[in-house]
């Protein structure tokens, strides 16, 4: 059978909700996001040039995994754990302080 939220998929998308109470419950966890490291395929790494970053945000806010985060200092730094190494980050920095150098393993 399948469902989707316990309705035929032919039928989900046509139902409506009319107030949030409605909406069916999602088994969304942190601690499953948190404990699986995501970053061990990658090739390339992102490097932070501390004297190029401007502290715009832009790599913060593009990076599709969660793996950019900002230090007390206000630098960012990148959660090697969690990057995937796509260098979207490196490519939307307006000041070319992040470069993407190969990993070594």
């Amino acid at each position: 059978m399948n469902t989707l939220f316990g309705e035929k998929k032919a039928n989900a998308g046509k139902r409506v909700f009319k107030s949030v109470e409605e909406y069916p419950e999602v088994p969304i966890t942190l601690g499953t996001t948190l404990s699986n490291f995501t970053g061990d395929w990658r090739t390339f790494i992102p490097v932070v040039d501390e004297s190029k970053c401007i502290k715009c945000y832009i790599c913060w806010k593009f990076c599709p995994e969660p793996s950019i985060y900002i230090k007390e200092d206000g630098y960012v730094a990148v959660d090697y754990d969690y990057c995937k190494g796509c260098g979207i980050c490196a490519n939307e920095c307006p000041t070319k302080a992040i470069s993407m150098v190969r990993e070594e393993k």
